[in-house]
């Protein structure tokens, strides 16, 4: 089970775009990273293409460690550490462990 999965609401913790909080559009396993929605923009130079007829320099999101984002928990408002435990019918689910949120 990935420690963060797409859709899910973070806060960033470290870095240039530090509290910022996004939703994560897309998650790298392999790199061990997220891309979070309007955080950690970076210009791009891209050529014309079918798809940008004229190119120049674009504006997108770059990867950010999943060391420096934390999951937002939804009745405190603040990053949360979480940890796995059994759901109702015995898979594995996410619990922020202050408050006691499930994530799944």
């Amino acid at each position: 089970m990935r420690r963060i999965k797409k859709n899910d609401t973070v806060i960033i913790v470290t870095g240039k775009d530090r509290g910022k909080t996004g939703r994560v559009i897309r998650v790298l396993p392999e790199k061990n990273a997220v891309i979070v929605e309007q955080a950690n923009i970076v210009k791009k130079h891209q050529r014309p293409n079918q798809k940008n007829r004229t190119g120049g320099i674009v504006d997108i999101e770059a990867p950010i460690q999943m060391s420096n984002v934390m999951l937002l928990d939804g009745k405190t408002g603040k990053g949360t550490r979480f940890k796995i435990a059994a759901g109702k019918d015995e898979s594995r689910v996410r619990v922020a462990v202050k408050s006691g949120t499930v994530f799944d």
